[in-house]
C-alpha cells in the first residue's frame, strides 16, 4: 500500500519542470542542467575541485563511487591528468556489483561488470603517478561484505556520488516487492551491505535503457551498499541524464513522504544533499499533457 494516493502523484508530475528548482514545496535542493553533456562536465569539475580542497589540507578523502551515469568519467580522467590532481589521498568505496542467479561475481567482459568498467573508463586511462592506489580502491563482492562494512565504520565517508533508479534506488537499495515481507522506513533507513535479487521492474529498465528490452541478459542478483552507508555521507550529491526512467521518482523524492517504496525520499533527512538532473530527467509526460483524463 502506497503512502501518498494518485491524486497527490497525479499533482507532483503536473509541475512544469521549469518551477522545480524555485517550488517552495520542494523538500530536497535540485539543480537543473541542459543535457548529459554539460551533467558530465559539472561532476568531473566537482569532485576535482573536492579532491583538490582536501589535498590542500594534506586530508585523505573517503568517497562512495558508482559506476554510472558513466559520462562524468572522461571528463574527469581528462581534467586530473591535465592538471596533474593527485588522487593518492583517496579511498574509493564502489557502490555495488552485479551477480548471476548463484550469486556469482559475472565475467569480466559482461557489460554489467561494475569492476571491468571502473578499471578500464576510471582507474585506466589515469596517470600512474596520480592514481588511487590499489589498497584505496575497495570492491564490493559477495565474499568481503563485511570487510567493507568495518571499513566503512572506521572513520566518515566524506562524499557520496551516485544516481538513483526507476523506483528512486540509489545503489542498488530497491523497493522491496515482496508480499511477505514489507520494509518499514526504520527497516530502509538501517538498510546495510548485502546480497539480493533484483526486482522485476529493475530489471526490465536496465534491459530497455541497455540491451533493447532483452531482459533475459540482465543480472538477477547484485550485491549493495546500504542506504546506511550511502547516506551516512557527510554530503550526497546524486545525479541523473536518462530521462524518462526517472522521472517519476525524481518528482517523489522532491514533494512526497518518506516512504520504503522511493528510498531516494530519504535525502529529505539529510543536512547537506543535492539532486543533478537533466531537462528531460525533470521533465514529466503529464505535466506536459494537462488535458489528459487519468482518473483522478
Amino acid at each position: 500500500m502506497s503512502d501518498f494516493t494518485r491524486k497527490e502523484l497525479y499533482e507532483w508530475c503536473k509541475i512544469l519542470y521549469t518551477a522545480l528548482e524555485s517550488h517552495p514545496e520542494c523538500k530536497i535542493p535540485l539543480r537543473l542542467v541542459k543535457d548529459a553533456a554539460e551533467m558530465g562536465e559539472l561532476m568531473a569539475v566537482e569532485l576535482v575541485e573536492t579532491i583538490r580542497d582536501f589535498n590542500g589540507r594534506h586530508q585523505v578523502l573517503r568517497l562512495i563511487l558508482p559506476c554510472g551515469p558513466t559520462g562524468w568519467m572522461k571528463p574527469f580522467t581528462e581534467r586530473v591528468n591535465r592538471e596533474k590532481v593527485s588522487l593518492k589521498n583517496l579511498v574509493v568505496f564502489h557502490m555495488d556489483e552485479c551477480l548471476d542467479w548463484q550469486g556469482r561475481t559475472l565475467p569480466e567482459n559482461n557489460p554489467f561488470n561494475f569492476k571491468t568498467t571502473m578499471e578500464r573508463c576510471f582507474y585506466g586511462p589515469i596517470d600512474p603517478a596520480l592514481n588511487v592506489p590499489e589498497q584505496n580502491r575497495n570492491w564490493l563482492l559477495p565474499t568481503n561484505i563485511e570487510e567493507i562494512r568495518q571499513k566503512i565504520a572506521l572513520a566518515p565517508i566524506h562524499l557520496t556520488y551516485g544516481g538513483w533508479g526507476q523506483d528512486g534506488h540509489v545503489a542498488y537499495n530497491q523497493a522491496r516487492r515482496s508480499p511477505y515481507s514489507q520494509l518499514t522506513i526504520n527497516d530502509l533507513r538501517s538498510a546495510s551491505i548485502r546480497i539480493q535479487e533484483n526486482n522485476p521492474d529493475t530489471i526490465i529498465a536496465l534491459a530497455q535503457r541497455n540491451l533493447g528490452s532483452a531482459y533475459q541478459f540482465v543480472p538477477p542478483m547484485s550485491v549493495t551498499l546500504g542506504i546506511k552507508e550511502c547516506l551516512s555521507a557527510r554530503k550526497i550529491r546524486l545525479w541523473s541524464d536518462t530521462g524518462a526512467w526517472k522521472q517519476t521518482a525524481l518528482r517523489v523524492a522532491l514533494f512526497g513522504p518518506l516512504t520504503p517504496e522511493y528510498p531516494l525520499t530519504l535525502l529529505q533527512e539529510h543536512p547537506d544533499a543535492l539532486i543533478t538532473a537533466t531537462i528531460a530527467t525533470a521533465m514529466h509526460p503529464i505535466s506536459e499533457h494537462p488535458e489528459w483524463d487519468l482518473g483522478v
